[in-house]
């Protein structure tokens, strides 16, 4: 037996099937932010007020209210890495995020020290 109309857009395990490329409107590149997993997304004090109406823009602001990865975002969105860097520069563009890039490998002569300390600490473990 067939689903009927009703029953072929929900999953009973998954819930509501929605493509990826419906929740960004068919884009596949964010904006002009270089956002990888690591980079740290939080609302500012002083931020606009949202103006999106899609849920997910909202749930993201609600979850930023503290620093989070957008590796973090993504996993309680249960949205793909990719579509949720998506929505997260979207709303860097509108000022409503701040974010912070992880430091890159070659970003300072002292990473070396924070290493051996780092390891110093697990070994005293």
């Amino acid at each position: 037996m067939r689903p009927g109309p009703e029953q072929q857009w929900f999953d009973d395990a998954a819930g509501p099937l929605v493509r990826p490329y419906a929740r960004t409107g068919g884009r596949t590149m964010g904006a002009a932010h270089d956002l990888d997993m690591l980079t740290v997304v939080v609302v500012p004090n002083a931020a606009p007020p949202l103006r999106r109406v899609e849920p997910e823009y909202t749930e993201i602001v609600r979850l930023c209210r503290l620093p989070l990865s957008v590796a973090e975002v993504s996993a309680a969105l249960r949205l793909p890495l990719a579509v949720t860097k998506i929505l997260v520069g979207d709303l860097i563009s509108d000022n409503i995020l701040n974010f912070r890039a992880p430091a890159s490998p070659e970003a300072a002569p002292g990473d070396l020290n924070i290493l051996r300390a780092v390891l110093d600490g697990i070994r005293k473990l």
